[in-house]
């Protein structure tokens, strides 16, 4: 076993959405990450999605010598050189964009990288997966998709329903992410995939992000890394270990109302628990052996011991993401 790996390694994170701050920005540099796609906005329509790119370029201003901005692939790799952390942008939702396609390539331009079509809810583009009744990719969403394809911007299905997940992944003419979520073989929760769909989406050359937000794993908050790296195994046997990555869902020092923000936004008069429930409606314990970013070593160390070579463990916890983002984000003509 190589025991100097992880230092070596691309280390990606295809998503988290911390408070962040100088502290755990020091932290994503001391567990070796290279890049992390952070959540820029949930239910935040333009005007907010402005405000956030405007802090976050605060962030870059007094944070310069730990983290930059990611605009292309190959900044993930300057990013690496520099021994600084590469910053990419998401949004868990459409509401960026408002009911205006032309929003998405404004976006894009603003270096919105990744979007997912829906959060839990349906929305003016597919189903989320917390509705009774999937409808699938909405007129409106398969115009969206056409146009994300067209400025380099990633459609990411974390949150949506199956038949949607489906759809998107067959309408998209660039491969798809589902950045965080894992198996229902492995733990049945709403918000996990199908064999069906991810089947489909290692098919399509697509990518998962493996979770590691307790609400999504076996166990909970008491899974074991060993349990962990199993079903990445058995997952790489199912869609080919070049589709799969790392995509934690980490949310780091975060208050109870940022939570209730992700799960009722401003659609609810009524407390919706969206994975948790009345009598548990805080944030999970976090996992023994993944606490925060400095733990990511404790990742590569199992997969290894699970057997994965040196490198297919280089591809999960970083090659695939860059692979896949090489192309995913040069917009075409």
């Amino acid at each position: 076993m190589n025991q100097n790996l992880h230092k070596d390694l691309v280390v990606i994170d295809g998503l988290q959405y911390s408070n962040w701050n100088r502290q755990i920005f020091e932290q994503l540099r001391e567990g070796g990450v290279t890049m992390v796609h952070v959540t820029i906005v949930y239910h935040e329509q333009i005007r907010e999605t402005l405000l956030r790119i405007a802090e976050w370029n605060r962030h870059f201003e007094y944070n310069s010598d730990l983290i930059m901005p990611v605009k292309c692939a190959e900044d993930i790799r300057r990013a690496k050189a520099l021994g600084r952390v590469g910053i990419m942008f998401g949004a868990q939702n459409c509401s960026p964009i408002e009911d205006d396609i032309g929003m998405v390539e404004v976006m894009r331009e603003l270096n919105l990288m990744i979007m997912q079509l829906t959060y839990n809810n349906q929305s003016l583009l597919a189903c989320g997966c917390y509705e009774a009744e999937d409808s699938g990719v909405t007129r409106f969403g398969q115009q969206v998709i056409r146009e994300m394809n067209r400025v380099g911007m990633v459609v990411d299905m974390s949150h949506s329903g199956e038949r949607s997940t489906l759809d998107a992944i067959e309408l998209s003419e660039r491969p798809i992410v589902i950045s965080h979520a894992n198996p229902t073989s492995f733990h049945a929760a709403k918000r996990n995939k199908s064999d069906t769909v991810l089947k489909a989406l290692g098919e399509s050359g697509g990518l998962l992000g493996f979770s590691l937000y307790p609400f999504h794993l076996k166990n909970g908050s008491d899974c074991t890394l060993e349990e962990f790296c199993d079903m990445v195994a058995r997952t790489a046997d199912l869609m080919g270990v070049e589709h799969i990555g790392i995509g934690t869902d980490l949310c780091q020092e975060q208050p109870l109302s940022v939570l209730e923000w992700m799960r009722n936004g401003r659609w609810s008069k009524e407390m919706d628990y969206g994975e948790g429930s009345k009598s548990n409606a805080d944030w999970p314990r976090p996992l023994s052996w993944f606490r925060d970013s400095r733990d990511f070593p404790n990742l590569t160390a199992g997969l290894q011991a699970r057997g994965f070579s040196d490198e297919d463990v280089a591809r999960i916890m970083g090659l695939n993401w860059l692979n896949f983002l090489e192309d995913g984000l040069m917009p075409r003509s």
